[in-house]
């Protein structure tokens, strides 16, 4: 069984989904950033951490990769064609997109007042609408990688969300793709779970 340590509202979130996608049973630790709790599994004390039978992995995108390529789902075979178009596509949200709104949200209140830089979140939401544009153009049916189901999805509904909440733009047909996901029953067990664990 694995163990998902990190708090609720956060990329912790994708792993739950993952793992809730996959019919893998999980433990849950709340705990916060940069806490003894964390520290102990990893060094840069970031959420959120998988455990299993004692070895941490952190870092969201490369808990789903790993349990992606375990389980053999949600995911196209590694050392394929279709994979490494798979994981441009993820290595493009991750880069042009959750970088952005990651940025943006460090100067609008996580760093501190005086390493802020004003009008970061303009230019920030600039840049998140071109790229939006070019992520769209890349899906090839109702999800990224076409009629199946990726850990791409994860990642970037996840991101849709989090800009969304910060005012970014988002084009009605990412708004209808973010419907479609979080219809979905995984997602729902997911979200349970964020709720009993806030």
């Amino acid at each position: 069984m694995y163990t998902v340590i990190g708090a609720a509202q956060n990329r912790t979130f994708r792993v739950i989904w993952m793992l809730e996608e996959i019919g893998e049973a999980y433990d849950r630790i709340r705990a916060k950033q940069h806490t003894p709790e964390i520290l102990k599994y990893t060094p840069i004390g970031k959420m959120p951490v998988l455990v299993e039978d004692g070895e941490a992995i952190s870092d969201s995108a490369a808990i789903l990769t790993y349990l992606a390529d375990k389980h053999g789902k949600l995911t196209a075979p590694a050392g394929t064609i279709a994979r490494a178009k798979q994981d441009a596509v993820t290595f493009q949200v991750l880069d042009d997109l959750e970088s952005i709104i990651w940025s943006a949200t460090r100067h609008g209140f996580i760093l501190p007042e005086e390493r802020r830089v004003a009008g970061v979140k303009d230019t920030a939401k600039w840049e998140w609408e071109r790229n939006l544009k070019g992520i769209e153009a890349r899906f090839q049916g109702p999800f990224v990688m076409g009629d199946e189901m990726t850990i791409t999805d994860i990642l970037l509904t996840h991101t849709l969300g989090w800009g969304r909440g910060a005012k970014f733009p988002v084009s009605d047909a990412m708004v209808d793709y973010m419907k479609r996901m979080g219809a979905r029953d995984a997602y729902s067990r997911a979200v349970a779970s964020e709720k009993e664990a806030a």
